[in-house]
């Protein structure tokens, strides 16, 4: 299993800017940052990557954990390990939302993994999700995907996009074939690794801006 830790700087917060969800600006600080790199073939197969962000209101620190697995083993770990830290960031961190974006998805895999290796964990206890993408259909009243958002909050990428295709792609090798990774560039590893960094830290950026972008006169 690749295990990633990454404490970025940000710049400083301002309240009047972040989303509003039941009247709070500031639930920035008790959220967790959610995406999965996934491989379903009729059915969800494996986690490939596993990737959670949240702020460390102690120092200001946007802390990034990342998971990848590396052959059929790290496929039944990686699970147990997200529950774990969804547990963890529940009970010792204070964090009482999870923001996704289209997250059903995301849920719908997790959920049945969950499930096919017996683990007992019901995200609806714990966390209340809020979906960056019902938000914006909310407000604009249309649908839109990911990096078009990130384009409207001028966010430019330090990677290149991964399709969904491809990815699925390489975790099929890796779940049949244990010595494939081994034969994987790092190049590679590192890019799918900063692909999703790059979405839950993309999350945290809306989140924190949305009414300095979602709020503009959009009057032509």
């Amino acid at each position: 299993m690749i295990e990633r830790h990454t404490n970025l700087s940000i710049c400083s917060v301002s309240q009047e800017d972040s989303l509003v969800v039941d009247g709070k600006s500031d639930l920035f600080k008790n959220a967790v940052f959610f995406d999965l790199e996934h491989y379903i073939y009729k059915k969800p197969i494996c986690i490939g990557v596993f990737g959670c962000c949240y702020l460390n209101n102690k120092n200001d620190k946007l802390e990034v954990t990342q998971y990848m697995i590396e052959n059929k083993k790290d496929a039944h770990d990686i699970v147990f390990m997200a529950k774990k830290y969804f547990k963890r960031a529940f009970e010792e961190h204070n964090k009482r939302y999870i923001v996704t974006f289209s997250g059903n998805n995301d849920f719908t895999v997790i959920g049945y993994l969950f499930k096919q290796n017996n683990i007992e964990f019901d995200f609806n206890q714990y966390f209340r999700n809020i979906d960056i993408q019902k938000e914006y259909e909310k407000e604009r009243k249309i649908c839109i995907g990911l990096k078009a958002l990130e384009k409207e909050f001028n966010i430019i990428r330090d990677t290149e996009v991964i399709s969904g295709s491809n990815l699925a792609k390489t975790f099929s090798k890796i779940i049949k074939d244990d010595t494939y990774i081994d034969r994987m560039p790092y190049e590679k590893k590192d890019k799918i690794l900063l692909y999703n960094q790059q979405d839950v830290v993309s999350l945290f950026d809306i989140f924190i801006h949305w009414n300095s972008i979602m709020k503009k006169d959009t009057i032509i």
